[in-house]
């Protein structure tokens, strides 16, 4: 198995490399016990497996697909125990009722405050604070609101990896539907202040048009300039950008950068991160 790119990430991109056409698998050892595999789904979504090999319990972190999810559980020989959503949309619930029909004891958590946008079932509402048990391993639910009112993440300590849905991307941050900036801006600083080594895995690929963006916010960021080579040259030879890190965000995403964004953009001294970021978020919106 692949190494957690994390721990090493130059074995982890010629395994992924190495897979054969057509059946794209990513699988991570993030712990002796831990496991994630990610599949591409819909347009540009991710389908998220995480399995607890001491238990057997495996967690589907939102549906967007059942087929991809189903291939994953028949090849692993793993059973579906979880699914953890982490917002409403029907991109990351869609494939909710087909998979409580083919596994009807599977556990459906998700945001507390969308439970009723959500079918067919929700048997543990959560809330940011909360904490979520998947066999033997603890996730810790991040309200994450902004995207949607009730958005939650699902940060593992010992997996050192958070499933944060579409509230951070790689070099950017979701649509603010049903939020409100301060809110969002609370969220995202909740995802920063996460160890710098923790893994994200945000929910698509959206890495490209992202970095467009970015770099018309910092023209002259050399981690943003460095990074924008590598995402093209994986793009380029069909391989993912997801997840990221907190450490490389922390580095090339705007959203998050608030002193340096505040200075790139000429903005007063006295603009709060707040500001900062309605304005970022009012460009991206537009661009």
């Amino acid at each position: 198995r692949p190494s957690h790119p994390n721990n090493n990430q130059s074995d982890w991109m010629r395994a992924l490399a190495s897979s054969s056409p057509g059946r794209l698998v990513f699988l991570s050892t993030m712990a002796a016990a831990f496991e994630v595999v990610q599949r591409p789904a819909l347009k540009d979504n991710y389908a998220f497996l995480l399995h607890d090999a001491a238990t057997g319990c495996t967690a589907a972190i939102d549906t967007p697909e059942v087929g991809p999810i189903l291939q994953v559980l028949k090849e692993q020989k793993w059973r579906l125990t979880h699914i953890l959503n982490t917002h409403h949309h029907w991109d990351h619930t869609g494939g909710n009722a087909e998979l409580c029909a083919a596994f009807p004891e599977v556990e459906v958590v998700a945001p507390a405050k969308e439970v009723g946008k959500i079918d067919p079932k929700v048997d543990t509402p959560v809330a940011g604070g909360d904490t979520v048990r998947v066999g033997s391993l603890d996730l810790q639910v991040i309200d994450v609101g902004g995207h949607t009112l009730g958005h939650v993440a699902y940060y593992g300590p010992a997996l050192k990896a958070a499933f944060v849905g579409d509230s951070i991307f790689a070099m950017g941050c979701g649509r603010m539907f049903e939020g409100d900036y301060d809110q969002f801006t609370a969220s995202l600083k909740r995802l920063a202040a996460l160890p710098e080594e923790t893994t994200l895995y945000c929910a698509h690929e959206y890495t490209e048009a992202n970095a467009r963006f970015a770099v018309t916010v910092e023209p002259e960021n050399d981690d943003l300039l460095k990074r924008i080579d590598d995402v093209k040259a994986k793009r380029q030879s069909g391989l993912p950008t997801v997840p990221t890190t907190v450490a490389l965000e922390k580095k090339t995403n705007p959203f998050i950068r608030f002193n340096e964004v505040k200075e790139a953009l000429r903005l007063p001294d006295t603009t709060s991160d707040v500001d900062v970021f309605k304005t970022v978020r009012k460009m991206k919106d537009s661009f």
